[in-house]
């Protein structure tokens, strides 16, 4: 918005300017916001279509490489969801692969940009949903900040966690309960936990991350999330199948 001003103002002032020395003159300044949304889907421009077609040619080539397959349509809302839950154990998943033993894994909601169908899932489809630079990585909390986190979790009504949470919290967002593999959160342990870069740093409020000790974030492309997900679909695939994750009360709103 603000390019846009400055763009506007740089524009008047050098009509304004130009007005000295020609017979035009500036009388008015405004904008307007064209919504391109599904109605100019129904508008066949063939020119249009024409100049595209290399362009689209070149992106579904890159985009449309099948990477595996989706049991089912799996969408992404709070306290907990389908997809938010098989993307936290994703993160854990690639943990053990890096050598890593992730107690849980950690994924904000806001994060995750669009919904799998089921059927096929192509190199498109996963961009879709992490669309974002974010890179995995692993970080120890203190039994004491792992109970913040879980507050703060809780506080914003749910987000990805991963299978073994079991959490209970109130409508106001106050947290109740929470174990962890069947156990309760002790303060004379530590917690090794797989999640982003971005959320490591303590934001989306999960402030807890920032007394995180031990942190292994590694920065290369190779660690974008997007990629360990299309690995995790095409083992599946490679093994005849189809990525499937269910809503199992990893996280719960008391009414």
């Amino acid at each position: 918005m603000r390019k846009h001003n400055a763009f506007v103002c740089t524009l008047a002032i050098a009509a304004m300017c130009g007005a000295c020395s020609s017979h035009w003159h500036l009388t008015d300044v405004g904008r307007t916001r064209i919504v391109v949304d599904s109605t100019y889907d129904t508008v066949d421009v063939k020119e249009a279509a024409e100049w595209l077609a290399p362009y689209k040619r070149q992106v579904d080539s890159v985009m449309s490489p099948v990477v595996g397959e989706a049991a089912r349509y799996m969408s992404a809302s709070k306290p907990e969801s389908e997809l938010s839950n098989l993307l936290c154990d994703i993160l854990v998943w690639e943990g053990h692969r890096r050598g890593e033993h992730p107690d849980l894994a950690v994924y904000n909601m806001s994060g995750i940009r669009a919904a799998l169908s089921k059927g096929v899932v192509t190199y498109g489809d996963v961009l879709a949903v992490a669309p974002f630079e974010n890179k995995i990585c692993f970080l120890t909390l203190s039994g004491k900040k792992m109970l913040e986190l879980c507050a703060q979790i809780a506080s914003r009504k749910g987000e990805g966690v991963s299978h073994g949470v079991e959490m209970t919290i109130a409508p106001d967002g106050k947290l109740l309960t929470v174990r962890l593999n069947g156990e309760e959160i002790r303060d004379d342990r530590t917690y090794r936990i797989a999640t982003l870069d971005y959320l490591a740093q303590g934001n989306d409020g999960l402030l807890a991350f920032r007394d995180g000790t031990d942190l292994v974030s590694p920065q290369d492309a190779t660690n974008n999330v997007r990629f360990i997900i299309m690995d995790y679909f095409r083992a599946a695939k490679d093994k005849g199948k189809a990525v499937d994750s269910k809503v199992e009360g990893r996280i719960i709103v008391q009414p």
